[in-house]
């Protein structure tokens, strides 16, 4: 391989990050970074106005949402929301499968709110029977947290079923959209829920640096008072965005007019349903090609969403995860480590500028360095 294949580059030179974010960005994104705005500028202003707007119509909630974006990596979105919509009194069912749900309840313990959990292994969905039973037996929980899709396994959680359930017992639910956001249908007019947090660095394809809630009005304005941080106070923020437009502290502003121009990229392409339908072909070959080298899945095609996939590390002894890493490397592809408690593993993500052929080309690469391992393709299983 090393003396016939050229290490693979995105179209910026760069290697393929086949990971769950931050991931591999187009030219065109690179290129808007390229330029300085002032944070009071009008035209910024109009810029991050656009982006604000352009969001809620992710989730078809143009009406009865706003955006309410947070400096910081996808987690101070996800706090932001955690802290401003549960109040001081208030009791979160938090759904666990993996280590993002491990670390809202983290978040909670330390912002002192209560706390209930509801845990299932990183290869299982949730019991929606004993959730059921949970907010049924303590009427002390005013609020379920669920992550859409759990990129610690890639496991697609059901919060379609969640948010019913959580409806129907008069409670309210928060989610952690921050893999699945723009790539897996999350549609508010049928989907109740009083937010989402997501990023820019995931399936809109911008850079890190900016998270952001996409509130319900009506459940927004109830939090004034709750948030126990100044800068994560989303009430304030928003309340800051309707009086000047402005953010209240200085804002990321080439990652907002990345994300500006990943947004323009995102319609382009179809909105949810194209992107969703160009990762669910990257991950259908990726899966496919992965089998047929030995490899096995993590989780079952009912419960894998078309973002990152888990697959088990192979038993041949001649295979060692840091040689395998490091020759994919070497060829251009950033692949991930495992993060599971059950299983040893690692992740290969599907996300980000990439399509059918890149991933043909990282399999063949894949092929080539097992041979140069001396890891047989099918005792790789």
């Amino acid at each position: 391989m090393a003396q016939a294949r050229r290490p693979a580059t995105s179209e910026t030179g760069d290697p393929l990050l086949l990971t769950p974010g931050p991931l591999t960005t187009s030219k065109a994104i690179k290129e808007a970074m390229v330029h300085d705005w002032g944070s009071r500028d009008a035209t910024f202003v109009g810029i991050n106005k656009a982006v604000m707007d352009e969001l809620p119509k992710v989730i078809h909630g143009e009406d009865a949402f706003v955006t309410v974006p947070m400096q910081g990596s996808g987690t101070f979105a996800v706090e932001a929301m955690l802290t401003s919509f549960v109040p001081r009194d208030g009791k979160v069912l938090v759904l666990i499968n993996g280590a993002y749900g491990q670390r809202a309840r983290r978040i909670l313990e330390i912002a002192g709110r209560g706390i209930a959990v509801h845990e299932t292994a990183e290869d299982m969905v949730p019991d929606l029977a004993e959730v059921d039973a949970m907010l049924a037996a303590d009427p002390k929980i005013s609020h379920v947290f669920a992550v859409h899709c759990e990129t610690t396994s890639g496991i697609l959680n059901p919060v379609e079923a969640i948010a019913a359930l959580v409806k129907r017992h008069g409670r309210r639910l928060l989610i952690d959209a921050m893999s699945a956001f723009g790539a897996l249908p999350l549609d508010s007019r049928e989907v109740y829920f009083d937010a989402v947090a997501a990023s820019s660095n995931k399936c809109i394809q911008g850079v890190p640096g900016l998270g952001f809630v996409i509130a319900r009005k009506s459940a927004l304005a109830e939090t004034k008072g709750n948030a126990t941080t100044l800068v994560l106070d989303l009430h304030d923020q928003n309340a800051g965005f309707e009086r000047t437009g402005q953010y209240r502290f200085t804002p990321p502003i080439h990652v907002i007019v990345a994300f500006h121009a990943a947004l323009q990229e995102f319609w382009a392409e179809g909105g949810v349903a194209g992107r969703g339908e160009r990762y669910a072909e990257n991950a259908r070959i990726l899966i496919e090609g992965m089998q047929e080298l030995g490899f096995k899945t993590l989780l079952p095609a009912t419960k894998q969403a078309p973002i990152i996939v888990t697959f088990h590390m192979p038993q041949d002894k001649a295979f060692v995860f840091q040689r395998f890493y490091d020759a994919l490397k070497e060829a251009g592809y950033v692949i991930y480590p495992g993060k599971l408690t059950v299983a040893d593993s690692f992740r290969i993500g599907c996300i980000g500028a990439l399509g059918a052929q890149d991933m043909r080309s990282f399999l063949a690469t894949v092929s080539d360095v097992l041979a140069e391992m001396g890891v047989g393709l099918k005792s790789a299983a």
